[in-house]
């Protein structure tokens, strides 16, 4: 079993060739010679479920960008952090957005990270509130 930051990091793997292939992500689960850890799955297969409310919220706190407008990997670890904002209140706002920033550097655009930072402090405001 591996770590959270490693589980975010498949996670996001699956989300980008469930997204480029146009496959759904159980067909691309049921394609691997083995199974990937359980969070990552849990994460993946989330934000699957909850695209339409998690694109409602990127739509409300990002400013001029839709989600069919964002690089494709931000999108990915956009939905995934804020499914995981919204579904796993046990884990730390600031763990979900700071490995998310991460993610975005290694992976997407020079801006990327910061663009992530922001979206995502702006929907923990409001999807943490209180917590």
């Amino acid at each position: 079993m591996g770590t959270r930051r490693e589980a975010r990091e498949r996670a996001v793997e699956l989300a980008y060739e469930s997204e480029q292939s146009g496959r759904p992500l159980a067909a691309i689960l049921e394609d691997l010679p083995s199974e990937p850890d359980e969070y990552a799955v849990v994460l993946a297969s989330g934000a699957e479920a909850d695209r339409a409310q998690i694109d409602d919220l990127l739509r409300t706190y990002s400013e001029h960008w839709t989600p069919e407008r964002m690089p494709v990997v931000d999108r990915c670890i956009l939905r995934l952090a804020t499914y995981e904002l919204l579904r796993h209140p046990e884990v730390s706002a600031a763990v979900v957005i700071n490995e998310s920033v991460e993610l975005a550097r290694r992976y997407s655009t020079a801006d990327s990270g910061r663009f992530v930072n922001g979206l995502l402090a702006r929907i923990a405001a409001e999807t943490r509130a209180g917590v």
